[in-house]
């Protein structure tokens, strides 16, 4: 049998301890605007270019450079005249903001304020909640009054959340046929990244997003044109205020943040209002029947540890729910993507 040595196992624990370095590195180059300034530029530039452009100084940005192409996130090319940097491929698409598909700004949520809660894993291992007190020194009795800490957080939150639509949205709406579904509430909608995509594959619905009035308010002077009729807004707190009846109801990331007993009372006051024949969408990220993984998947969990009040679940997990609150036919459909979907009828 072959010793730990032999598997190279310390050359492992190095890779998982340099990960932090790797995102780090990442979020930097995202926050100075590198993928951003190269993307405009119609050719490769140097380090003293790119430093100069950007304000910083040139030793740091030439290993910050150098660093991202080891990441694969920059390509290098040396000529006579010396070494100069351009995009891959991966970084014109999804890191710098002009990109349709950009994830700046879920890049720099992760970099201000996700990573600081995980400064203080430990911590919420041993107490089993929450690390906002602590990151922050505010209180997380609100939970979402926390994570909506200021105006300037909750926007990039939004925006966070929107980017994350735009490549995953379609995949989740179009796992079942919802055509059926014309009048759908979408609660927690926030920006309105999944309403505008279910509008858009299912033109003759319209999506009602239910959430907080501060985000409902910036929804609609940020996100929504007001053209745009089929996106409606309701402003309140769904747990604390009615539901109105509806033939659909989205949950999308929302189950996930709340334990098992609320998750249940927000179902079954869905439940009461639904439309015969009508339905909710769970979407979440979903754990292996055994846990086992995806570690994507596993990692989210911990993060629903330091960030709210919940945890992934499996299939089952969420299956079980949805029937104890009423409704009997669940399906659950793979995505093969990041998040999947689940499909509860009345």
């Amino acid at each position: 049998m072959d010793s730990a040595e032999d598997l190279n196992y310390p050359q492992i624990l190095f890779q998982y301890n340099h990960g932090f370095f790797f995102s780090k590195t990442m979020f930097t180059a995202c926050e100075l605007g590198v993928f951003d300034l190269l993307l405009e530029s119609e050719e490769p530039l140097s380090s003293d270019v790119i430093a100069g452009r950007l304000g910083t100084s040139t030793t740091g940005m030439e290993r910050l450079l150098d660093t991202c192409v080891g990441l694969k996130l920059l390509r290098v090319e040396l000529n006579s005249e010396g070494v100069f940097y351009r995009n891959t491929e991966l970084s014109n698409l999804y890191l710098a903001k002009a990109s349709p598909k950009s994830l700046y700004h879920n890049m720099m949520y992760y970099s201000k304020t996700v990573y600081l809660c995980w400064h203080y894993l430990t911590d919420a291992v041993r107490e089993g909640k929450n690390q906002y007190e602590r990151a922050f020194g505010i209180s997380s009795k609100d939970l979402f009054g926390a994570v909506y800490r200021s105006e300037e957080e909750m926007i990039k939150f939004m925006y966070g959340l929107n980017e994350i639509w735009s490549i995953c949205g379609r995949d989740v709406i179009a796992a079942f046929d919802l055509s059926p579904f014309t009048h759908i509430y979408d609660l927690g909608g926030c920006a309105g990244g999944l309403a505008q995509e279910c509008i858009s594959l299912y033109p003759n619905s319209t999506v009602t997003i239910y959430d907080l009035p501060k985000v409902a308010q910036v929804a609609k002077e940020r996100f929504i044109p007001p053209e745009e009729h089929r996106i409606m807004f309701h402003e309140g707190d769904f747990f604390k205020d009615p539901v109105p009846e509806a033939d659909l109801y989205i949950l999308a990331r929302i189950l996930h943040d709340w334990p098992d007993d609320k998750c249940m009372h927000l179902l079954e006051k869905i439940h009461k209002v639904c439309k015969p024949g009508g339905g909710v969408l769970v979407v979440e990220t979903l754990l292996n029947e055994d846990k086992s993984g995806p570690l994507d998947t596993q990692v989210y969990s911990l993060n629903m540890l330091v960030q709210a009040e919940g945890k992934e679940k499996t299939s089952t997990e969420y299956s079980n729910l949805l029937r104890a609150a009423g409704f009997k036919e669940v399906q659950v459909k793979k995505t093969g993507k990041l998040y999947d979907a689940i499909l509860g009828k009345k």
